[in-house]
């Protein structure tokens, strides 16, 4: 056991509070703990007491899973898009007069689209940002041909 023994605990807390009423293990379970600082009632006309604080809501955006749950949101659903906008491009260029390398690029730019959609859905969001990218450029390329 390589932890610190109870005489090193004790001098530590010596060495933290100046006195024993400082120390929180001193103080007994049963006493009453007096704030120094007492907020004032609020006004009862006062509208901002039922409002929260807009300090909550920027710990909330800090919050490191709200912040992964919106990155795999915005990839699934970015990915989605992208795939949909290459299909319909896909099958435009088919029935027009394009060569047939322009609407296979589409088309594979949209499967790479829809594979990032699902890799980002799954927790995979760097990975589904290249392959966005790469399906947007596939697609880029392709109507290059055209």
């Amino acid at each position: 056991m390589s932890g610190r023994g109870d005489s090193e605990i004790s001098e530590t807390r010596k060495e933290r509070f100046e006195t024993p009423e400082d120390d929180p293990a001193e103080i007994p379970a049963d006493a009453e703990v007096q704030d120094d600082a007492q907020v004032p009632a609020g006004d009862a006309d006062d509208p901002a007491d039922g409002m929260e604080d807009p300090a909550d809501d920027e710990e909330d955006l800090d919050d490191p899973a709200q912040v992964a749950r919106r990155a795999r949101w915005t990839a699934a659903v970015t990915g989605a898009l992208l795939a949909l906008a290459g299909l319909a491009a896909s099958t435009l260029r088919a029935t027009g007069s394009a060569p047939a390398l322009v609407p296979a690029a589409y088309a594979l730019g949209a499967a790479v689209c829809a594979l990032a959609a699902f890799l980002g859905s799954r927790g995979r969001t760097r990975r589904a940002l290249w392959l966005l990218v790469t399906g947007v450029m596939v697609m880029a390329l392709g109507d290059q041909f055209d």
